[in-house]
């Protein structure tokens, strides 16, 4: 395959002295009902080399999981409501900024663990802080997808659930595969990132976060939900 990046991405980025190649793998949309290990040796068995990292969209996994729900079909709680004119809205993503996305906040973390995180969020705001409402939701309200400008159809009128199990998920694809490499399943937009689940350890993870900094996946209609990490030559 030829290594090319997305339009306004650069191919290479280095990192701790070593330049790492970063290749998308551009494939067809991933559709509900779509399965997840079929769609992998579709398009990235031939393309992994030994000593490749795959990384893989959590967004794609949690649709094959059935976790992509039609706009029409969540119903937000008057509380839904309240709690999302709150929260900052960017170009980059909705987050919680919907009262639909925010409803499904509620449902997958709780609605004390939400009032909590609100609440401290708007003191700590106040003093300049930043970023304690998704510290304390947690991994699960950070990785809700609710629908931008850029987002693929059908999923501009869904809200798509963080996966389930990474972790097993990303060890799953890496025997799937038989190469010998790793395997990472990630939530990367333009203002930063998370490693859900993978098949290293945290240094590995936390290293895999500053080489997809400046997400080379695109956040539009890049139709480039795999990427894979090589060593530079």
């Amino acid at each position: 395959m030829s290594a090319e990046a997305n339009a306004g991405k650069a191919l290479t980025r280095t990192v701790e002295g070593t330049s790492y190649a970063r290749i998308p793998i551009r494939t067809r949309v991933v559709m509900p009902g779509d399965d997840l290990d079929a769609f992998i040796l579709e398009y990235a068995k031939d393309a992994v080399q030994p000593g490749d990292l795959l990384f893989v969209t959590e967004k794609i996994v949690a649709i094959t999981q059935g976790r992509s729900f039609k706009l029409d079909s969540i119903k937000p709680r008057k509380l839904a409501l309240f709690l999302s004119k709150y929260v900052t809205r960017t170009p980059y993503g909705i987050g919680l900024g919907m009262p639909e996305t925010m409803e499904m906040a509620l449902r997958e973390c709780g609605t004390p663990r939400i009032l909590f995180a609100a609440a401290v969020s708007a003191v700590t705001k106040a003093f300049g802080r930043k970023g304690d409402f998704y510290r304390i939701a947690g991994d699960k309200a950070r990785a809700i997808d609710g629908p931008t400008k850029g987002t693929i159809p059908p999923y501009n009128q869904a809200v798509v659930l963080g996966p389930e199990r990474p972790r097993e998920v990303a060890a799953r694809l890496k025997a799937l595969l038989g190469v010998d490499l790793e395997v990472a399943v990630v939530d990367i937009n333009d203002l930063g990132g998370n490693i859900l689940g993978s098949t290293m350890d945290k240094a590995g993870e936390k290293r895999l976060v500053a080489i997809l900094k400046d997400n080379p996946l695109g956040q539009g209609h890049e139709s480039t939900p795999l990427g894979i990490v090589r060593a530079a030559a």
